[in-house]
């Protein structure tokens, strides 16, 4: 991990935060880079169940840092940038903006403190990757479509009430219940559950921006692989490639 963000692992739970408070956990490239290291790591790890959060009080994430924004915002989210088979649950907190909002509705579960605000100012500051279009196939349409436009915040209350999240707690309480939750799940059956995310993943429509993600970390993952270098060393070597499909 970098110092951005850190990865725990304590019995079967992985713990993934984002250690930027000073910045309101913004994305910049070092967050962005290490959320996706932390999601590769932790598919590939004896973990069952993550928990993504952040330090500080103030902010879960404010979504993109204007002043230094990540290349590619999407590499961030789980099941997007990277992987992710097991489930995530978000413990989020305070403000909730922007790709802040998008990283807790790509994780499988969501705690919210009471004192969180959820909003998604893109309209208003006049940029947009596109992936906010999911928000439509997770809640009611008229709702998403308010809070995608009209860019004005919601409370945790409103939040739990249209579907957003899945529990309202008292401020500080956030880690604690989803680690908790975290803990129930990772005694369930592994097979099972990571079953149930796969399917109810594959009920859920990828919007125009996502397909594209999707397909760009595939493509990405082929131009990184062995057989890649392999290949340009063969040709630069004027000899047969000898791919191993790594």
């Amino acid at each position: 991990m970098n110092e951005s963000v850190s990865y725990e692992s304590t019995g079967d739970v992985a713990t993934i935060t984002i250690r930027r408070a000073n910045k309101l956990n913004a994305l910049n490239e070092d967050v962005v880079r290490g959320l996706q290291e932390a999601w590769v790591r932790f598919e590939s790890s004896n973990d069952r169940v993550a928990v993504l959060t952040s330090e500080g009080d103030r902010a879960f994430c404010v979504g993109a840092d204007l002043g230094a924004p990540p290349e590619a915002p999407w590499r961030a989210f789980p099941n997007v940038g990277a992987r992710v088979t097991k489930p995530v649950i978000a413990a989020v907190f305070g403000h909730c903006a922007g790709g802040g909002y998008m990283l807790q509705q790509y994780c499988d579960l969501t705690v919210a403190a009471d004192n969180t605000s959820f909003s998604y100012p893109e309209a208003k500051v006049g940029i947009t990757g596109g992936l906010c279009a999911t928000v439509v196939s997770r809640i009611p349409h008229k709702i998403a479509m308010e809070f995608l436009l009209m860019g004005e915040s919601i409370t945790a209350q409103r939040a739990y009430d249209v579907g957003m999240i899945n529990r309202v707690v008292s401020p500080g309480s956030e880690l604690r219940v989803a680690t908790e939750m975290a803990r129930t799940l990772a005694s369930y059956a592994p097979l099972v559950t990571s079953l149930i995310k796969k399917f109810a993943d594959a009920v859920i429509p990828l919007s125009p921006a996502e397909q594209q993600a999707h397909a760009q970390r595939e493509i990405t993952r082929v131009l990184q692989s062995r057989d890649a270098k392999e290949g340009r060393q063969a040709f630069e070597e004027q000899r047969p490639a000898n791919f191993q499909g790594s």
